[in-house]
């Protein structure tokens, strides 16, 4: 009998630690599983963009870009005060409230972004918000839109000089360690957007705070900056950005690599398009490769991401990172060519 109890104990044991095993290996795959994080835009309408989206395909979104006015405030009277949909109005609180549900029921996390880059005019000035006077209650502000929303998180979207003057006056990484302290004690994310050029970038200091850091991986050349005849998003830029963000210490399974969903026309082509309507107007078959036209300075040409090439960026960030940040999500062609391509390069790993 005591043979038998020994061996029930020795068998209870090793079911034990099997089912540790595969608990922890379970964990560990859904950890290393790449992020795929989308912007919906929504000054470009929201039920648009969701309805032009392949839901099964991203892992966050995030809904941009909510300001908060000269008084902090991110809501007021059931609207928001300044996040304006396709037609100008503000968006209503119980509108977004629904879109958030929506997007979690697919499986995703969903985030507000703040700010982004260009500031509309409802704004309050951000360098006032987040000085040491008026930060406490800018931070109570976005945990509150963020209970109110009932969201995942918040994505801090604060760009170029606004960027440069917070941090020269001391209050941006204390602004993003307090919110990410209030996030954590919820149980949210807390992420950011930052280009990868000096005076562009997050300062090094607020790195640790952040869950996700997308690195906006673009816009090299557009319709008013850049070296005529080079191409506005690369995979060489992608390389170069993704080796400056881990050597900046970003963790790699927290660093996103950003790609575009649009591209930029010149010499007489219309200044800017969504790869949807390059698709559309060129044909699937002109848009096989990244240049439309002859690539120089003064000659017409259109710049943009082919799906061969947003693969490749996928498998990049796949090797090298977290996962892709897509802007924005409204601008995929109709067959989802570009989602798709992130899809297939991810799965290459």
């Amino acid at each position: 009998m005591a043979n038998i109890r020994a061996l029930q104990l020795i068998v209870s044991i090793l079911i034990g630690f099997i089912l540790v095993l595969s608990t922890t290996a379970t964990a560990s795959a859904q950890q290393r599983r790449p992020v795929v994080v989308g912007y919906l835009a929504a000054f470009k309408g929201l039920d648009l963009s969701i309805e032009r989206t392949d839901l099964s395909a991203f892992t966050h979104y995030n809904l941009s870009f909510a300001n908060p006015d000269t008084d902090g405030k991110f809501t007021r009277e059931g609207r928001m005060t300044c996040m304006g949909d396709e037609t100008g109005a503000n968006l209503s609180v119980e509108a977004l409230r629904g879109m958030v549900r929506r997007l979690q029921a697919s499986g995703a996390k969903v985030l507000i972004s703040t700010a982004g880059g260009v500031i509309p005019g409802c704004s309050g000035d951000w360098k006032v918000l987040l000085g040491p006077e008026r930060r406490a209650a800018t931070i109570a502000a976005l945990v509150e839109l963020a209970d109110t929303l009932g969201l995942d998180g918040v994505d801090i979207d604060i760009e170029g000089q606004l960027l440069t003057e917070i941090d020269r006056a001391g209050d941006y990484t204390p602004f993003i360690a307090a919110l990410s302290e209030a996030m954590k004690a919820r149980g949210k994310l807390l992420t950011c957007a930052t280009a990868s050029y000096e005076g562009g970038m997050i300062p090094v200091s607020s790195i640790p705070w952040f869950d996700l850091v997308n690195v906006m991986s673009y816009d090299a050349i557009g319709p008013g900056w850049g070296q005529a005849g080079t191409e506005h998003s690369s995979y060489a830029m992608a390389e170069r950005d993704l080796d400056l963000w881990l050597a900046r210490g970003v963790a790699r399974d927290r660093l996103v690599l950003g790609v575009p969903f649009y591209g930029y026309g010149f010499g007489g082509e219309k200044a800017n398009w969504s790869y949807r309507d390059l698709s559309i107007a060129h044909g699937m078959n002109a848009t096989k490769a990244d240049v439309i036209g002859n690539l120089c300075g003064g000659c017409r040409y259109i710049t943009h991401n082919s799906p061969a090439t947003i693969e490749r960026k996928a498998r990049l960030a796949a090797e090298k990172g977290g996962g892709v940040m897509v802007w924005e999500l409204s601008q995929d062609s109709p067959d989802h060519a570009l989602t798709k391509a992130i899809g297939r390069g991810l799965l290459r790993e």
